[in-house]
């Protein structure tokens, strides 16, 4: 039985819960459906840190309680502790230290017995963080300069080929953050992720859209080379403007192959302002770097064609509603947003901070690289130049 809020709750109404959290019921929409408050459900959840527990299996290796039965009958019957453990295909110490544990030859009783095993069970486990030190303080250190749980596990395997005992998942990292119970990593490292969530959200929550506009000659991405499709070439990068407070707001760039990213600042939305403080910041690139861009259908790159002549760089833009289309951008803007939250006037820092925030993201390990960082990708290639 679990309890929330002073509620006991049935296992099978936990099952429920945790089946409607995953598939990302609000939980306000949980509440309705149990017919509970929405605060007994946040408790609930918050307990494991929106995270559901992992369904308890009894070990094959342990006692059942059909042989605890047996147990039961065989001492009933008078038989000895070695015939009774013969029976059952189990050592007699085994035999004997279960039933001195739980009554003696005359006080055993199955169900009872089994029961107690289960509880017993039950007892915390010291998480595999807790346990080395060594590699506790490897995670919180890498948590501080905001990598994700899963660049650090991809890290710690790459730097560690040879030494398991600093292997960790991300998924245990996630589990130490969130449910502190475990007690591994301070809660206060939870700020430093990307979203600030003190819950794990579902992969199946909804997001919002993104908005349209209509943009002159605009070039389609069904258009678009095939080497930028499969990201076969470098030099092919995806943009967007990430929005603040007071419609201030900054430019985002992405390299399609190495996840590489140029943050611009910019002194207004309008197109004008915006083409020209793009072209001057790609304009600083090496030529075999300057290829495309593909944009959404934002009104800021409505001179587009000024921009290609003035860098040299095709603009291909996105269908309306598309944001998948330009998947990379997209990315890395919701990893902006651990930097620069929602409501933030984005107008008062430099392009010193944007180039900041910017080398941080290239100095983080990702997944998708084999767990490189996009700068040493970038610096891969840019070496490689005749």
């Amino acid at each position: 039985m679990s309890q929330a809020s002073g509620w006991k709750w049935s296992d099978e109404q936990t099952l429920e819960l945790w089946r409607l959290w995953k598939a990302g019921r609000s939980v306000t929409a949980i509440g309705r459906a149990l017919g509970r408050g929405s605060s007994s459900i946040h408790d609930l959840l918050a307990v494991r840190g929106g995270i559901a527990p992992v369904p308890r299996r009894r070990s094959t290796r342990v006692l059942s309680l059909s042989d605890r039965e047996e147990i039961s009958r065989g001492l009933v019957a008078g038989e000895s502790v070695r015939s009774i453990a013969a029976g059952l295909g189990r050592p007699a110490s085994t035999v004997s230290r279960e039933i001195v544990r739980n009554g003696g030859p005359k006080g055993y009783r199955a169900a009872v017995a089994d029961q107690a095993a289960w509880d017993r069970s039950l007892r915390p486990k010291r998480c595999l963080l807790a346990q080395y030190p060594v590699l506790c303080e490897a995670v919180a250190t890498r948590l501080a300069l905001q990598w994700s749980p899963r660049q650090i596990a991809g890290w710690l395997e790459r730097e560690y080929p040879d030494d398991q005992t600093l292997w960790v998942s991300h998924e245990t990292i996630y589990r130490s953050l969130f449910i502190q119970a475990r007690g591994a990593l301070k809660k206060e490292l939870v700020a430093h992720l990307r979203t600030h969530r003190l819950m794990r959200r579902s992969q199946h929550a909804t997001a919002k859209g993104q908005r349209q506009g209509q943009i002159v000659d605009a070039i389609s991405i069904r258009e678009r080379p095939a080497e930028v499709e499969d990201r076969a070439v470098p030099g092919h990068w995806e943009g967007d403007l990430l929005i603040g407070a007071r419609q201030s707001q900054i430019a985002t760039l992405v390299e399609r192959q190495s996840r590489f990213v140029l943050l611009v600042k910019l002194q207004g939305k309008d197109s004008s302002t915006v083409v020209h403080a793009l072209a001057r910041q790609m304009g600083q690139l090496p030529a075999e770097l300057r290829k495309s861009l593909t944009w959404d259908r934002g009104t800021e790159m409505a001179q587009h064609k000024v921009f290609t002549v003035a860098t040299d760089i095709d603009v291909y833009f996105c269908d309306p509603q598309s944001p998948w289309q330009r998947g990379s951008n997209e990315n890395t803007n919701g990893l902006l947003r651990q930097y620069f939250p929602d409501k933030m006037e984005l107008s008062q820092f430099s392009q010193d901070d944007l180039d900041f925030v910017a080398n941080r993201l290239n100095q983080r390990p990702r997944e998708t690289l084999s767990f490189r960082s996009p700068a040493q990708a970038l610096s891969q290639f840019v070496a490689s130049i005749p």
